[in-house]
């Protein structure tokens, strides 16, 4: 028995800081590719127009200059910058935001030298009790290191640019500022976008959730259709009639992606954060009122426009009718 107890004893004295040794190895390497996100943007605050910062984390994923963050740490910002951990700070662009998901891909003006990006995992690879870790910026603490163990994994039932939502659960500590940052696995792998955690107190609690990077790239790099190359919110009645939309709903554009086919007709995205019943949404944009003389009164109506435009064949003509700045105007393009 004795010797039994010194041996499980001399396991432990050399595990402990050969594990100490491999992650510290892991996070000296995946730490360059991480970022600190500042942004700036505006909202409505007691009647009056307000200037905020805000801060989260990302990471850098390629060597072209994009960079995987969460939506709510820059949907609605006006301008974003990102930090990495030598200093160097560069401007960065929206790409392609999901709210619905959670997700955001930014792409920087330009790549600092001995800039390295991480490498992207599989999260479907990713098993329940494996071992992970997150960097990131919590309450501004820059570049710090949290692990824990993969708790679970959790479908929303919910689809967003044809992909099913899929979150990672982990008991790697996770506090505001980490929003956006990176879940590595064992092997240094990006396999989760951090997004959100369940409190009851407000801080960590050992309940968090990281979007599963698989499904989310898919989503963030599908630029091909109308419906990927904008965000929107469906009105309700009261706010179509706060913004005297001459119907009882429309689509109110969040966000317009460049180049993309939805940018072309012209179409505008807001740019005055507002928050109604809990979301946060942008005012200012165009509301789209039809497609196709379909109108957009519900969220069943849009499913049925969507599958009009899907069936149009390439160089036939699709046409929006919109509200803008108390206009309503017709916008067409070809697909």
């Amino acid at each position: 028995m004795k010797k039994i107890v010194r041996f499980v004893i001399l396991i432990s004295i050399i595990s402990t800081p050969l594990f100490a040794q491999n992650f510290s190895k892991l996070y000296d390497n995946a730490v360059k590719s991480v970022v600190t996100i500042q942004t700036d943007d505006y909202e409505i605050r007691n009647g009056n127009i307000t200037k905020t910062a805000g801060i989260g984390s990302g990471t850098l994923i390629d060597t072209i200059g994009h960079v995987l963050t969460a939506s709510h740490v820059v949907h609605t910002a006006n301008s974003i910058t990102v930090k990495f951990q030598n200093g160097k700070e560069v401007k960065a662009q929206i790409v392609s935001s999901i709210p619905s998901m959670d997700v955001a891909l930014l792409k920087l003006e330009y790549i600092p030298k001995d800039i390295v990006p991480a490498k992207v995992g599989n999260s479907a690879d990713a098993k329940i009790g494996e071992q992970i870790f997150i960097i990131g910026a919590p309450l501004g603490f820059e570049y710090s290191f949290s692990t824990g163990h993969i708790s679970g994994k959790v479908n929303k039932s919910m689809l967003a640019r044809g992909q099913l939502i899929e979150f990672i659960q982990t008991d790697a500590a996770i506090n505001k500022g980490n929003s956006g940052g990176p879940m590595f696995n064992d092997k240094g792998e990006v396999i989760g976008i951090v997004s959100f955690i369940i409190s009851q107190s407000g801080g960590f609690e050992g309940i968090g959730f990281a979007v599963a990077i698989t499904p989310a790239k898919k989503m963030l790099f599908e630029t091909s259709s109308l419906w990927t190359g904008f965000e929107g919110y469906f009105l309700d009645e009261r706010l179509a009639s706060i913004l005297n939309t001459p119907q009882e709903s429309g689509l109110l554009v969040q966000r317009v992606t460049d180049n993309s086919i939805a940018s072309k007709m012209g179409i505008k995205g807001g740019y005055l954060k507002f928050n109604y019943l809990g979301d946060e949404i942008l005012l200012g944009g165009d509301i789209i009122l039809s497609v196709l003389g379909t109108s957009c009164d519900s969220p069943h109506n849009f499913n049925s426009i969507k599958a009009q435009v899907n069936n149009l064949q390439k160089g036939q003509t699709v046409n929006m009718k919109i509200l803008r700045k108390g206009k309503v105007m017709d916008l067409f393009s070809k697909i």
